[in-house]
């Protein structure tokens, strides 16, 4: 009898925006819908239902017992080094007999790339191109290798698109802020400013970083803002998802490990290196206590815990 395939399981880290947390939903159901033949369910390490322990029981309970596993986030920072691979080390316990193999991140990608310039063009509506300067706003990060990896998306957006220019700013935990990098964009000589969010959904943080620039373009009295949207459930999206599956699959990865805070001692982060992981705990997961580790054992952390561990879960 022929094995089937993997079932692609979905893993986000949630929201309190509800209408963010519905667009993850109606992504996982789109994609369910465009592979009949395949399993495919989608859930969340904390924040939003449904909970990643709910939609793996509900799938195991409906026979599946091989996971290829995609993190719906567009960076290597901590959830996609730690936290994820972490919960799916603890549903193979839950769940005696399966496995899961884990694939990576799915930025940077020229799919994503081509996305992120249509949003500018809707937010510049006919402007020149030549005359606007694209603030790429990222989540931020405690790990430099994830931030690194935002200001390489502005380099390429950047190339051989004939922006005036593309800078870098993130809503939280790393530097420059929102604020800061218009203040940048002004003091380059930029005229207008097309705020570009690097988010998947819609969600608190997108929303702080349009709050941020609106407030920044009130106090500055001449600014020509525009604000672009988040890159949401476009096709290349869905198409870049099934690369990431089919990548999971044959097991070429290739994730970068050269500059990562967790495998290298970089200035003001030596003690991150070897870290261990555990999974977040979901407030609708009723286990109490973490069971499962990453690759590099278990340790209590906060919400911005990070770790790297560079295998399949299961």
């Amino acid at each position: 009898m022929t094995t089937p395939p993997p079932a692609l399981l979905l893993v986000g880290h949630g929201t309190r925006d509800t209408a963010g947390a519905a667009a993850f939903r109606s992504f996982v159901a789109e994609l369910g819908a465009a592979s009949p033949q395949l399993p495919v369910g989608g859930g969340f390490i904390e924040l939003s239902p449904p909970p990643l322990a709910d939609t793996v029981a509900g799938m195991v309970a409906a026979g599946v017992r091989d996971f290829a596993a995609v993190p719906l986030v567009l960076v290597s920072a901590g959830h996609a080094k730690g936290d994820i691979p972490a919960a799916l080390a603890r549903e193979k316990l839950r769940h005696p007999g399966t496995s899961y193999a884990y694939g990576r991140p799915l930025g940077p990608h020229p799919g994503l790339l081509a996305v992120l310039e249509r949003r500018v063009d809707e937010a510049l509506a006919g402007t020149d191109r030549a005359a606007a300067t694209v603030l790429l706003v990222g989540r931020g990060s405690t790990d430099p290798d994830a931030n690194a990896e935002v200001c390489k998306v502005a380099r390429l957006l950047w190339e051989g698109r004939g922006y005036a220019g593309v800078e870098t700013a993130f809503v939280s935990l790393a530097e420059p802020s929102v604020p800061a990098g218009l203040d940048r964009c002004r003091r380059l000589g930029a005229g207008t400013v097309v705020v570009l969010p690097y988010f998947l959904f819609a969600g608190v943080l997108p929303d702080r970083v349009r709050e941020q620039a609106a407030t920044w373009a009130a106090a500055d009295g001449g600014a020509d803002v525009r604000y672009a949207d988040v890159i949401g459930p476009a096709p290349e999206l869905a198409a870049l998802v099934w690369e990431r599956y089919r990548e999971t699959l044959a097991g070429d990865l290739r994730m970068n490990c050269d500059s990562c805070v967790y495998r290298v001692a970089m200035p003001g982060f030596e003690d991150r290196v070897g870290r261990p992981q555990q999974p977040h705990h979901h407030p609708d997961d009723p286990a109490h206590t973490h069971g499962g580790h990453g690759a590099h054992g278990g340790h209590s952390h906060g919400h911005h815990g990070e770790g790297h561990p560079h295998v399949h879960a299961g």
